[in-house]
């Protein structure tokens, strides 16, 4: 039973931090759900999501830190999802530079100089002055 006012500060304290832990949680899954579904729009609101709920999770935390400390176990868990949130940020890294690798491929830059071929056989770009040599 809760009797003195310490320990009922203490209670409500690990409640927020249950539940901005909880949003943080839940927005990483929402976007991992997101990402594989490839569904671009879900992908940008649930980072969205996702950023507001870890500057509120994180602003709880400081606050907690700064009245009375923050239990262990809520700080595994954020810690977790502080793993989890850099891992779906290198996958999505890897998975726009594969992209760009394939739209270069795909699309080759046409500036002139870029390696393409003329009608005459010549790099584009090239200047003749009109006289062949053997």
């Amino acid at each position: 039973m809760i009797t003195t006012p310490i320990e009922h500060q203490a209670l409500a304290q690990t409640s927020e931090l249950e539940h901005a832990v909880a949003t943080v949680e839940q927005g990483l899954n929402n976007l991992a759900e997101s990402l594989r579904e490839r569904n671009a729009p879900a992908v940008e609101m649930h980072a969205n999501e996702l950023h507001r709920a870890l500057a509120a999770a994180v602003q709880r935390f400081m606050h907690a830190a700064r009245n009375g400390g923050v239990p262990e176990p809520m700080r595994r868990r954020l810690a977790r999802a502080s793993a989890q949130v850099a891992s779906q940020r290198e996958a999505l890294a890897r998975a726009t530079a594969a992209l760009d690798r394939a739209i270069d491929v795909l699309m080759p830059d046409n500036s002139p100089g870029a390696g393409l071929y003329g009608a005459r056989g010549l790099p584009e770009g090239s200047r003749t002055t009109g006289s062949y040599t053997a």
